[in-house]
């Protein structure tokens, strides 16, 4: 059994090769050989996002505060919400971050291959996230 005490493990800043605004990560386990899960909290400040990636196992996102945008390549931008638990598919491109307006922190569970639990892309650019805010701003308007 090991144990990981509340503060024992360093916060860090999201690098800007992988995000766009100001992320924490948070690391919160990577389970020893022959396991291969591992996981961490990451917190996105309103507007701040992923770049694109794929987890070459899937990846799941249990959203914990605020409200974010998620994205697969080529379908719709989704709001997602505390409670929310997002499955992405093994090698399906996809980003995830804060709404435009709210922060939002989720914790983040994936699983690495050959030591790799992710591949990163380009950067979701502006007008691809402010078409993803026009796209919620309809929907809301609807409901």
């Amino acid at each position: 059994m090991e144990i990981k005490r509340n503060g024992s493990q360093l916060s860090s800043k999201g690098p800007a090769e992988w995000f766009t605004g100001t992320v924490r990560v948070d690391p919160l386990f990577n389970a020893p050989a022959p396991a291969r899960v591992g996981g961490a909290l990451v917190t996105f400040e309103p507007g701040a996002r992923t770049a694109w990636h794929t987890h070459p196992l899937g990846q799941t996102l249990i959203v914990t505060v605020g409200s974010g945008l998620v994205q697969r390549n080529c379908g719709p931008i989704e709001e997602i919400r505390p409670g929310d638990v997002i499955w992405f598919a093994p090698d399906e491109k996809h980003w995830h971050g804060a709404a435009p307006t709210t922060a939002m922190t989720h914790i983040a569970v994936q699983e690495a291959i050959d030591g790799k639990a992710v591949d990163w892309m380009e950067h979701v650019t502006d007008a691809q996230y402010a078409a993803g805010r026009s796209q919620l701003g309809k929907a809301e308007a609807v409901r």
